[in-house]
C-alpha cells in the first residue's frame, strides 16, 4: 500500500520560510522571507488536509487549484505544480509574495480552524514559481495562430498585464498603453521591494514582450490619444487603476512636510532603480533624520513606515482611527512593522497640523468606537478632551484612493461612472456600455487587491475573445 502523502498536519507543525531578523533586514530594500528549501517546501505543502471542499480556493479571488498543487508539490512533480498554478493566475510569483494570504486563502484554511495553524500557502506558491523560472519551465506566449484582431490595453498594472498575457496566448494583437517610463503600474512604483523585488516584475514584463505584447511607455492618454485607440483596436480595455489620493481638509492641512503615500513611495522605488529623484534628493520625500507620522491603517500605510524605517527615520507612528482588529491592512504586515520598530497609535486620528511654514506637528484626537455604521462596522467617536500634538517632521498621508475623471481626461462624456467616479461595466466580462470599450480592476472595484485586477483581466480576455469567436463565425456564414 503506498504511503499517505498528505495530510501530514498533524505530525509536521507550520512553518515559514525563514525571515531575516528586524535589525537587519531594516538596513535595506531586500525581500524579508528567504526560499524554502525543496525538502522545507515539500513537507510544508504535505500538511494540507486535501478537504472535499477546499475553502482555500472558494476564498481565492482567482479559485486557484491549491490543494492540486500542494499534492504535486509534495509529491516532487514541481513542473506540473507549476503548470496547474499558472493555469489560473497570470502572475503567481507575484500573488505569492504580496497577497493577503491571512485574509484569503491561508485564513480560510480547514486545519487553521481546527487549531493545527494553516498550509503555508503563499510561500508553497512563491517556491513553485521561482523554481519554474530558475529551471526554465516559464515560457513566452507562443500562439498557434495569429489572429488579425487587435487590443489596446491602458494602463500596464496587474490587471492590463493579465489581459493582455490571455489575449497575447490566443494570438490576438495586444498593445499596452501607460503613462509611466516602466511597466507594471503600482506593482513597480507603490510596493516596495521588501515586500516585491523589482526583478520579479521585470521579467515578467520581458516575458511578455518576448511573446509580442508591444509596449507605449510615457504615454499619456488624453482625448485624442483615446479617439486614435478607438479607431485602431477593435477593443479597449480601461486599465489605469485609481491614484488620486484621497485628502484632508482641516486646519494646517497645506503645510509642507504633509506628503501623499504615493508620491513618497514612488520616489523610494525611483531611488531604487538608479533614477534621479529630486523632491528625494532634496530630502523633501526622504525619511533620514526625522520624525514621521503615517495617517491611514491599510497596506498602503504599512508600506509607508516599513519605507520610512529603512530610510533612517528618528521615529515612525503610525495613527489610525480604529482598532487593530478593525484595520484594513495585513495582520503580517503590521507584525512585520512592529517588530521593525514602528509603532502603532490605535484609536487616534488627526483634527489638524502645528507649524508655520512646514509641519511640526500632528493634533491627535483620541477615539473609541461606538456603534455599527451602515456597513456594519463600528463608527470611530470623539473622546472629549483627550487630544495631543504630537510631534513630526514628515507626515504621510495613506488614506487611500480615488479614480480620476476619466470621462474628462479621455474626452469621453458617454463613458458611464458610478457616484463614486468608478467605470460601470459588466460583472466577469468588463464590458461597458460603449461599444468595444472595457474596463477591469481598480478602476471598476475601486482600491482593492492585485489578485482581484489579476482575476478581472484575465475574465475580461475571456470575454473579448469570446465576442471575437462571435464575430469570425458571423461572418463566416
Amino acid at each position: 500500500m503506498a504511503k499517505q502523502p498528505m495530510l501530514k498536519f498533524v505530525q509536521i507543525e507550520r512553518d515559514m520560510p525563514e525571515k531575516r531578523a528586524a535589525d537587519a533586514r531594516k538596513e535595506d530594500f531586500h525581500e524579508i522571507y528567504a526560499e524554502y528549501a525543496a525538502v522545507k517546501a515539500a513537507e510544508q505543502a504535505s500538511r494540507c488536509s486535501q478537504c472535499g471542499v477546499p475553502y482555500c480556493q472558494t476564498h481565492c479571488p482567482l479559485h486557484n487549484n491549491i490543494p492540486d498543487w500542494l499534492r504535486l508539490t509534495a509529491t516532487g512533480r514541481l513542473q506540473e505544480a507549476y503548470e496547474t498554478s499558472q493555469a489560473t493566475n497570470t502572475f503567481p510569483e507575484i500573488c505569492g509574495r504580496i497577497c493577503p494570504q491571512d485574509r484569503l486563502c491561508e485564513g480560510n484554511c480547514v486545519i487553521e480552524q481546527s487549531g493545527h495553524g494553516t498550509v503555508t500557502i503563499g510561500a508553497v506558491e512563491k517556491y513553485i514559481t521561482d523554481t519554474a523560472w530558475d529551471m526554465g519551465w516559464v515560457k513566452p506566449a507562443s500562439p498557434v495562430a495569429e489572429r488579425s484582431e487587435s487590443v489596446g490595453i491602458i494602463g500596464a498594472g496587474p490587471g492590463g498585464l493579465a489581459a493582455a498575457d490571455m489575449l497575447r496566448q490566443a494570438g490576438v494583437q495586444v498593445t499596452v498603453y501607460d503613462r509611466y517610463d516602466r511597466a507594471g503600474g503600482l506593482l513597480m512604483y507603490g510596493i516596495p521591494g521588501f515586500k516585491l523585488e523589482k526583478e520579479v516584475v521585470e521579467r515578467r514584463n520581458r516575458l511578455l514582450a518576448d511573446g509580442g505584447v508591444r509596449f507605449e511607455l510615457n504615454c499619456d492618454v488624453d482625448a485624442a490619444k483615446f479617439a486614435e485607440l478607438r479607431a485602431a483596436h477593435d477593443a479597449v480595455i480601461i486599465a489605469t487603476g485609481v491614484y488620486k489620493s484621497r485628502d484632508l481638509s482641516m486646519p494646517g492641512s497645506g503645510l509642507g512636510g504633509i506628503e501623499k503615500a504615493i508620491d513618497y513611495l514612488a520616489a523610494s522605488n525611483r531611488k531604487s532603480f538608479g533614477d534621479e529623484v529630486a523632491d528625494f534628493d532634496n530630502g523633501r520625500l526622504n525619511a533620514e533624520g526625522k520624525r514621521v507620522v503615517v495617517i491611514g491603517g491599510g497596506d498602503t500605510a504599512m508600506d509607508c513606515v516599513r519605507t520610512a524605517i529603512r530610510q533612517g527615520a528618528v521615529s515612525v507612528k503610525c495613527f489610525y482611527r480604529r482598532d487593530r482588529a478593525n484595520m484594513p491592512g495585513s495582520q503580517r504586515e503590521t507584525q512585520n512593522a512592529e517588530e521593525e520598530g514602528v509603532v502603532f497609535e490605535w484609536l487616534s486620528a488627526p483634527k489638524g497640523f502645528t507649524g508655520d511654514d512646514k509641519v511640526a506637528g500632528v493634533m491627535v484626537q483620541k477615539m473609541r468606537l461606538g456603534q455599527p455604521d451602515a456597513s456594519g462596522r463600528q463608527s470611530p467617536e470623539v473622546i472629549e478632551g483627550a487630544d495631543y500634538v504630537e510631534e513630526a517632521d514628515l507626515v504621510i498621508k495613506a488614506l487611500g484612493f480615488e479614480p480620476e475623471d476619466l470621462p474628462t481626461l479621455f474626452g469621453q462624456p458617454d463613458l458611464p461612472v458610478t457616484r463614486w467616479g468608478t467605470v460601470k461595466a459588466a460583472f466577469r466580462t468588463g464590458a461597458t456600455e460603449m461599444e468595444g470599450i472595457y474596463a477591469v480592476g481598480d478602476i471598476v472595484r475601486g482600491a482593492s487587491l492585485v489578485v482581484w485586477a489579476i482575476r478581472d483581466g484575465r475574465d475580461c480576455a475571456e470575454a473579448i475573445l469570446e465576442g471575437f469567436g462571435a464575430k469570425t463565425a458571423m461572418a463566416a456564414e
